[in-house]
């Protein structure tokens, strides 16, 4: 079979590419645990290979999975963490939804007002509608900006009503523990804006469904990356 349009010139077949790339997204593990990983299934390939396909597909799979997505939740919850990069301090703008899918992230290195509107307009142009509520902590720039950019939407602010925001922070910390630390600004722009989308693709609240359904559900999302992975459309 002809492969598709995104993966030729590749001497390695589609379905070990998305594999090695949904590892590294999906678990907190290196390029050289993925190379091991490959290596006892007798595949003899780089760490510096796994980079690459990372690199080159990541966003990619990401953008895919993002345009096959029903349109997220109508409550935004946004929050920001900083990140030490060289040792000069950046934030981390994150927005999910009720479900706590990631929508966007945006890496800066202020949260003034002009910081907070620049990341608004990065949300209203992916998504391409208004939220009913938007949900922050009690930083003066989210009002500012809101202010300007979204008067008519509720702005609420109350003690732990953050909470979905704050905790989706979580799976960001543990990967740059593990990376030990972003080498530069735009390194963590491109790894958390496609790391964001794919494991929000995979994670299920487990709790909210029994054993049967939760395997129903798991398919179906396997389903859909199979499908991104291996499409012939462009990327």
């Amino acid at each position: 079979m002809n492969a598709p349009p995104l993966y030729r010139r590749h001497r390695f077949p589609s379905e070990v590419i998305s594999h090695c790339v949904w590892l590294y997204f999906r678990f907190s593990i290196s390029y050289r645990d993925v190379e091991e990983m490959m290596a006892v299934r007798g595949l003899t390939l780089t760490y510096e290979t796994v980079w690459y396909w990372c690199l080159k597909f990541g966003q990619t799979y990401a953008n895919r999975l993002r345009r096959k997505s029903p349109r997220p939740g109508d409550r935004w919850h946004l929050d920001e963490v900083f990140l030490k990069i060289n040792g000069q301090l950046h934030y981390l703008w994150r927005a999910v939804d009720q479900d706590g899918d990631v929508l966007d992230i945006l890496v800066q290195s202020r949260r003034n007002k002009k910081a907070a509107k620049k990341f608004f307009r990065k949300l209203l142009k992916r998504l391409c509608y208004v939220p009913r509520a938007l949900i922050t902590d009690k930083l003066k720039s989210y009002r500012a900006a809101k202010t300007e950019l979204m008067p008519s939407v509720e702005h609420l602010e109350q003690k732990y009503q953050n909470n979905r925001a704050e905790n989706s922070h979580q799976p960001t910390r543990l990967r740059e523990k593990v990376m030990r630390r972003f080498k530069s600004a735009g390194h963590a722009q491109r790894f958390l804006s496609a790391f964001g989308i794919i494991t929000s693709h995979f994670r299920v609240v487990r709790h909210l469904y029994s054993a049967s359904n939760y395997r129903e559900v798991m398919k179906l999302r396997f389903a859909g990356w199979q499908e991104v992975t291996h499409s012939e459309s462009a990327p």
